[in-house]
């Protein structure tokens, strides 16, 4: 017990050695004037008796963060760079925010009776002008880009669109024609894709097949680049196609195989005596008879009834260019459709049956699939597979 409490004493000390060593005085010779204002406000905040190392503290902090802060923007802006109004306007704001912070606590006397001195700024007049000149060169830089877009460049268009975003958010969130830029950089980096079906195989393949194929959501299809159609609109101009090829749809005959079997196991049926080399029945030291367990072997006739029908289908996902109508990409696809059932009677001792055959007894034999059914079948199997694909094919920018 002693030495639990002798443990949690030397716990209790450390911690507070290490938060005492945490003061203003240690941020602010690191550089660090916001994490020292940040620790003085929250020391100070809701007391009536300030600490005057604290105060001062704050106080010293806050000039120095001012100063360096002002220095900086003013070298930036005496440099003549615009790119450089980003960065200016980023230190304003964190400087309206450091005076929001303090000033709250002015004016701000310590139980000594000092009075701290804070040199507050008009930093919302000179955050609106660095705010104005950095979207400004915002607007200007994703008009540039939009340019290009114009030009066919889609990745220029996206990031003239990001730029958009940006201003919007940063700085302004209504700026001069931003929202009708920032629709046409949409359009300008947005792929737009065809998707078709095409049956290059010597087999007549039935129209719900396609429809299903077809039926993928655009949802699905769809992400923040890429629109995707499964039909051709008058007049519409498309930036990819991609077509599935079928090249081989190759469907079995219908088969059915019997085959007969029998079933066999032991087991115990009763009882016996077991006799001497007499005849007699046998006695246990008590007298008892003695008996044994009777074993025989039991069978079962099985005719079973094996239905197959399977249809294979394979072909290529090929992706155009559809103003140069140049193939960009292919890959290889194919899925198989097993239709198969199992009808089985007996004739015999029930018990002799397998695990396997039990399973089996009852089933009657089924119809065979029809062949645009199990095409059908095919059609929804390669949909995922497909739709994988198209998604994440690399030749669609």
């Amino acid at each position: 017990m002693f030495a639990k409490t002798h443990i949690l004493v030397s716990f209790l000390l450390l911690a507070f050695l290490l938060t005492s060593c945490r003061t203003a005085q240690k941020f602010i010779e690191s550089g660090d004037y916001d994490g020292a204002i940040e620790f003085c406000v929250g020391k100070l905040r809701g007391k009536s008796k300030k600490k005057t190392e604290l105060v001062q503290g704050l106080e010293a902090a806050f000039q120095k963060a001012q100063a360096r802060d002002l220095a900086t923007t003013e070298r930036l802006a005496a440099s003549g760079r615009p790119e450089n109004w980003e960065r200016i306007n980023a230190i304003h704001r964190n400087m309206a925010a450091r005076q929001r912070k303090v000033s709250p606590l002015t004016p701000l006397v310590s139980k000594d009776g000092y009075r701290a001195r804070f040199d507050f700024v008009d930093i919302a007049t000179l955050e609106r002008e660095s705010r104005e000149k950095a979207a400004e060169y915002v607007y200007g830089r994703a008009k540039t880009l939009l340019a290009r877009g114009e030009n066919g460049d889609r990745l220029a268009a996206r990031e003239a669109f990001r730029e958009l975003q940006d201003l919007q958010t940063k700085y302004f969130r209504h700026y001069k024609d931003t929202e009708q830029l920032s629709e046409r950089a949409r359009d300008l980096g947005t792929s737009y894709i065809l998707f078709e079906v095409k049956n290059h195989s010597d087999k007549m393949l039935p129209r719900s097949f396609v429809e299903r194929v077809t039926t993928m959501s655009k949802r699905d299809l769809d992400s923040e680049w890429k629109a995707f159609f499964f039909e051709a609109q008058p007049g519409a101009q498309y930036d990819y196609k991609a077509i599935f090829k079928i090249r081989q749809v190759d469907i079995s005959p219908e088969r059915v195989h019997e085959r007969a079997y029998t079933d066999e196991k032991e087991i115990e049926d009763g009882w016996e005596y077991v006799l001497d080399e007499r005849g007699n029945v046998k006695k246990d030291s008590l007298g008892n008879d003695i008996k044994v367990p009777r074993k025989v072997c039991i069978y079962a006739n099985v005719l079973e009834v094996y239905q197959t029908k399977a249809a294979r289908l394979t072909g290529t996902v090929e992706i155009y260019d559809a103003y140069r109508n140049t193939l960009l990409d292919t890959r290889e696809m194919g899925t198989e459709i097993l239709f198969e059932n199992y009808a089985s009677t007996f004739t015999g001792d029930r018990r002799a049956l397998s695990e396997q055959t039990k399973r089996r007894i009852g089933n009657a034999p089924m119809p065979f699939p029809r062949d645009e059914d199990i095409l059908v079948q095919a059609a929804d199997r390669l949909k995922p597979n497909l739709r994988d694909e198209l998604r994440r094919n690399k030749a669609i920018l």
